[in-house]
């Protein structure tokens, strides 16, 4: 296997072609819709020639995007983004709606291989059956108003000691040992989301209700029916999800209320406070795995390597073709992704690092997802690599759990790995309520889009204390917590796309079982699942990485019993 992927090559459009104006792009899809298919050989280069201006469009506003995100205090970029948004984009959609039809339609579609184009056809009635004239405009609006959120965010600045930090950077120094320093940072960075809540709040207002709109306008009753057929969740129902938030409450939050109980005694506090989650006990230092996005890259590599060669070749591959950019600076946005490429292949990830353990689990998660992009680069059409969330997030979660056994490359002393794996852990097990809070909370959102911010606020907090443990001691913080949710950033821009974390967690779990009595078996099953893309249904993928696709919760209390198993070891 080699991590030496190559550029698609272009038969169809010009080598040298870019997308700068709708003008010069209609002509391509003028000639793909005008083609007579006529034969079995005539649909597959059709096809084919389909995927590669697919591939140069979404690989141009991927670029879009990675540049306004690098850099949001740069209006140029900005608008470069926003004129693909309302300028290309809704010209396109109509193309890609008569397009769809025109394979739908033709008789040879009917004699390809049902095993192979089984997944991509039944996306392609999916978008046939969602496609509406009226919802153009709308859309496009939706994706500029989305990336407000990471305008407004990357501003977001506290002052610690004298100096400027973002809230990103700020929060390393929650895992100080000096209480009050941390109550400080903590307080300063509530306050600096305080300023923004109300534009927050605006924002997520007008999104909710224009998302609403693309729903009726496609015939749902509300957005949340919508965006479950538009996210092809065609083997997991509402039903599914609520089951899930149940099972987190049955058997996770007890050992979430344990794992805090045990921090609290570590720190010998009375009270657990919301700054003293990530703190260290006195003469303990914060781990401290790297300095700067450098090394952090270099260490992933190394830790890579360790696991597989072919893995740390694609982050050297990446590295080569500059598509990494690590560090957090002020005037980035938030976050942190990996952003497919459709023609070059090799991704790129973008995060905000600050030298803190978090941003190793970021850096190794966004590598797993690297890879399957790697992975599934090589697959004949750009629909076929087009791969579900829940598998998606498997890659980079299931690398989060592989990777611990070298990551002798962050940490030379046994003690520091050691904690460090226990963080790694106890996220593992924290991040389950979290999930079920904002999925929760979106199913009653778009049930619900004409609620005021009163009504959001007051069920916001329902939501949220049905998923907290009564171990940390909020009191006097309720201001800070009735907006805690305008800090996850899928609710603005990517909404619904969040019980895919929990999914694919219970996926990550079981492909670390395997590792642990079988690492080459585990790693080679992970490698399978992740070349198919997209060509399978979920519930094959997760057979091919020898999963059961199953989230009921007999088989996530299971699960929970092993990590706490795998961590009353350590």
């Amino acid at each position: 296997m080699t991590a030496d992927i190559k550029k698609l090559h272009r038969s169809f459009l010009p080598e040298d072609f870019k997308v700068t104006t709708w003008d010069a792009l209609e002509p391509y899809f003028q000639q793909l819709l005008s083609r007579e298919i006529n034969s079995m050989e005539s649909l597959e280069q059709w096809l084919k020639d389909m995927s590669e201006v697919e591939a140069a469009v979404s690989e141009d506003a991927c670029w879009r995007q990675i540049k306004m995100t690098c850099d949001t205090t740069d209006k140029s970029l900005e608008e470069a983004f926003t004129y693909f948004c309302m300028e290309i984009q809704p010209k396109l959609q109509p193309y890609a709606d008569k397009l769809n039809r025109k394979l739908v339609d033709n008789e040879f579609t009917q004699q390809l291989d049902k095993d192979k184009y089984f997944t991509y056809l039944r996306s392609v009635k999916k978008s046939i059956d969602l496609f509406r004239e009226a919802n153009i405009p709308l859309q496009a609006e939706l994706s500029v108003m989305q990336q407000q959120y990471g305008v407004i965010s990357g501003r977001m600045t506290v002052e610690v000691k004298g100096q400027e930090y973002t809230l990103q950077q700020a929060s390393k120094f929650l895992e100080d040992h000096d209480r009050a320093l941390r109550e400080e940072v903590y307080r300063k960075i509530q306050e600096r989301r305080q300023q923004d809540k109300a534009t927050l709040h605006d924002l997520y207002t007008q999104l909710v209700a224009k998302r609403d709109q693309v729903a009726k306008n496609a015939g749902f009753a509300n957005y949340r029916d919508y965006k479950f057929v538009e996210l092809g969740r065609f083997d997991y129902t509402r039903e599914d999800c609520l089951q899930f938030h149940e099972a987190v409450k049955l058997h996770v939050l007890p050992l979430v209320a344990s794992i805090q109980q045990r921090k609290k005694e570590k720190l010998g506090l009375d009270t657990l406070r919301p700054w003293d989650t990530e703190a260290e006990p006195e003469g303990v230092m914060p781990l401290h795995p790297f300095e700067g996005g450098r090394e952090l890259l270099a260490k992933t590599e190394k830790c890579f390597e360790e696991l597989n060669p072919f893995f740390a070749n694609c982050l050297r591959k990446m590295d080569e073709l500059k598509h990494f950019d690590l560090d957090s600076r002020k005037g980035k946005a938030p976050g942190g992704y990996n952003c497919p490429l459709a023609e070059s292949g090799a991704p790129f990830i973008f995060m905000n690092a600050a030298g803190q353990m978090g941003d190793v689990t970021t850096m190794v998660h966004e590598g797993g997802h690297a890879i399957h992009s790697f992975l599934a680069h090589p697959l004949e059409l750009s629909a076929f690599k087009e791969y579900p969330m829940e598998i998606a997030e498997v890659a980079s979660m299931a690398m989060e759990l592989f990777s611990m056994n070298h990551w002798e490359a962050f940490f030379d002393n046994a003690e520091d790995l050691k904690r460090a794996k226990e963080h790694q852990l106890e996220r593992v097990i924290t991040i389950f309520p979290w999930i079920a809070t904002i999925d929760k909370f979106q199913h009653w959102v778009y049930e619900n889009p004409a609620h005021t911010i009163e009504e959001r606020t007051e069920k916001w907090m329902e939501i949220l204390n049905e998923f907290s443990t009564n171990t940390i001691d909020f009191s006097g913080l309720e201001e800070y917590r009735k907006t805690g949710w305008q800090r996850q950033l899928h609710l603005f821009e990517v909404p619904f796309y969040y019980i895919e974390y929990g999914i694919a967690q219970l996926g990550a779990i079981g492909m670390w079982m395997q590792y642990q009595q079988n690492p080459q078996e585990a790693l080679q099953n992970y490698i399978n699942a992740l070349s198919l893309g997209g060509t399978k249904t979920l519930p094959q993928l997760y057979e091919a990485a020898g999963l059961k696709f199953d989230f009921s919760p007999a088989h996530i209390k299971t699960l929970m019993e092993f990590v706490k198993g795998e961590m009353d070891k350590l």
